[in-house]
């Protein structure tokens, strides 16, 4: 496979800057310029090209890069150019700062000059710094001829980086990040954003009425009881914590409490501005998000920025401060989000992928065959749960066993279960939450059984041990480097030991997570390993299905376990078809595993 690496070198200035602005902000502005590029095709020396987008297009088309596949580090960045900026697309794109994410999680940063300082690769310069404020002709010729030199340097660098990773990467997960490029390169979405600026006005009208109220009474906003009575009479479950210096339960209101800081993201407008205004934030969510979606709707096509392994267990992440994972189901931004003229969006969710994945996973059997014939497993378990028939169930019995297929399978206990309950507005005593979890446990005894096994291979990966587990020792532990999965890939738990708790207290596995700057023990448990491995499956299994619908129709976004594709109006129901036969393929690794799927299809992604 012939390999063509690239490097382009922008103009930039201390407001101008990819720090400052989005990707898409950046490369679709008046103010972009490309100073030069560096192409190294094949094994060949690297040449660099500087002058008019002209001249540079035409050094570039000399290339062929339609023929071949392109590497860059962080390559949205460097494929939003070639693309929109100069027409080329090229037979597919590989990208090192993804296959590191993947391979190093917070091992080593992943930046250029880190990855090339670990592999002792050589050094990245810092010519880049001297460029800040320059437009091509202010550059004097030694200056532009040694920031060829740099540019040329990031080339091969990169090359080399990619020529050592390449021998631990799958060839499958490739195609992925060549997919996940594609999906902002070569963008297939629209932005209704006429629709957009009627919901940006009814957005502020209505934080500005909100704001107006409570400012009338002050401390409704600073007083945690009133504040708490507001969340409440807006639907919400105020979040609780343990206070440090009385040890009893408190709201958990501070600017660094975790469960408050997700009621930013509340599907809710009015409690996006109750919290925003609480915290002393001037625009909500809603507001920034639904201004960006308009000034790239005013711009072109819609980019969709996905972060490739942005978590541990391999899913993608939203990007380029643009997460369109976690847009509420009816949100208005969704609506405007549409095909193409001609097309149209479908939007398929694999049902249930991670009950069932554990399920498969534990060799509990008869909830396999359950979920294969198609049964209603919520009925099942309430049946269980309450000691009647599933014939007798009522909607809140079954929304109880629901929750409990859900959330039970990782070892949650009863506190947290009840807590959870409390969230969905159903309040249950923490005897009969006791009760419940103990009922699951014991109706599906191979789940807890896993648990201990993922346990035990915490300790293989503490003393460098192999072993090995789950439904016919599909997971492998080899020792340091982690859970080898069926992809090839690895979830690495960096850093895992036994950490002493205050006297008299268990001690408790612990690995290095990044927040921030800071690297921070965060608990590992066996059912906590579970849900990493449930998840991971689930990932790879979204990835191949991906793989497949994109041999017939573009697919354009994923969240969490859903696959959006467009599709031409004609063939709105044979391609839905389509994509839910390849959703519900199962897995050569896991022939017995029952895939599932729920599809529609609209003229928007809000109404499919």
């Amino acid at each position: 496979m012939k390999v063509i690496t690239i490097d382009f070198e922008t103009y930039y200035d201390k407001e101008y800057s990819l720090s400052k602005l989005t990707t898409e902000e950046y490369v679709r502005s008046d103010k972009f310029e490309t100073i030069g590029v560096g192409v190294k095709d094949g094994d060949a020396e690297t040449q660099w090209c500087s002058g008019t987008d002209e001249e540079i297009k035409e050094f570039l088309d000399s290339f062929d890069m339609g023929k071949y596949v392109v590497l860059a580090h962080n390559a949205m960045f460097d494929a939003a150019i070639l693309t929109w900026n100069f027409g080329i697309k090229p037979l597919g794109w590989l990208d090192t700062l993804s296959m590191a994410r993947a391979l190093h999680t917070i091992e080593v940063g992943g930046s250029l000059a880190a990855l090339a300082k670990y592999y002792k690769l050589g050094e990245k310069g810092d010519e880049v710094v001297n460029a800040l404020g320059k437009r091509r002709a202010d550059f004097l010729p030694g200056e532009l001829a040694r920031y060829g030199e740099y540019c040329k340097n990031d080339v091969e660098l990169t090359r080399k980086l990619f020529d050592l990773l390449t021998y631990q990467f799958p060839p499958k997960e490739l195609r992925l990040i060549d997919l996940t490029i594609r999906m902002f390169s070569e963008p297939r979405l629209y932005v209704d954003a006429l629709g957009l600026r009627h919901h940006l006005e009814v957005v502020r009208s209505r934080k500005e009425d909100l704001l107006k109220k409570a400012s009338l009474k002050a401390e409704l906003l600073q007083s945690n009881d009133q504040f708490a009575d507001l969340l409440q009479m807006l639907g919400v479950t105020p979040p609780l914590k343990i206070s440090p210096t009385t040890g009893k339960e408190t709201w958990a209101f501070a600017k660094n409490d975790e469960e408050f800081k997700k009621l930013l993201e509340h599907e809710d407008p009015r409690v996006q501005t109750l919290v925003s205004a609480r915290l002393g934030i001037k625009s909500t969510l809603e507001e920034t998000r639904t201004e960006r979606m308009i000034g790239i709707g005013q711009r072109g096509p819609l980019p969709v920025p996905l972060r490739y392994y942005a978590a541990h267990t391999g899913r993608w992440g939203g990007d380029d401060k643009l997460n369109l994972q976690n847009l509420p189901r009816k949100s208005p931004i969704k609506k405007a989000i549409i095909a193409p003229t001609g097309y149209i969006v479908v939007d398929s969710d694999s049902s249930q992928i991670e009950a069932r994945t554990l399920a498969w996973l534990a060799g509990q059997k008869d909830l396999v065959e359950a979920f294969d014939r198609g049964e209603d497993v919520y009925k099942i378990m309430a049946a269980a749960i309450y000691g009647i028939s599933e014939e007798s169930i009522n909607p809140d019995e079954r929304f109880v066993g629901k929750t409990t297929i859900l959330g039970a399978g990782y070892g949650m206990g009863a506190a947290k279960f009840q807590a959870q309950l409390k969230t969905f507005k159903v309040d249950i005593e923490l005897d009969e939450c006791k009760r419940i979890i103990e009922t699951y446990r014991r109706t599906y005894p191979r789940i807890p059984e896993l648990w201990r096994t993922a346990g035990a291979a915490l300790n293989a990966i503490i003393g460098d041990k192999a072993t090995t587990f789950g439904y016919n020792n599909i997971l492998k532990v080899e020792g340091k480097r982690g859970i080898r999965l069926p992809n090839g890939l690895y979830i690495k738990y960096p850093n895992l030991r036994w950490l002493e708790r205050e006297q008299g207290a268990k001690p408790e596995y612990v690995y290095d997570t990044s927040k921030g700057k800071a690297m921070v023990p965060n608990r590992i448990y066996g059912g906590k390993v579970i849900e990493n491995v449930c998840q991971a499956l689930a990932r790879i299994i979204i990835g191949d299905q991906m793989l497949m619908i994109a041999k017939k129709y573009p697919v354009v976004m994923t969240v969490h376990d859903a696959i959006t594709c467009v599709v031409p109006e004609a063939e709105a129901d044979t391609g839905k078809e389509f994509i839910e036969l390849c959703m519900r393929l199962r897995p050569m690794w896991a022939p017995e595993l029952p895939l599932n799927c729920e599809a529609g299809y609209g003229r928007s992604y809000g109404e499919c």
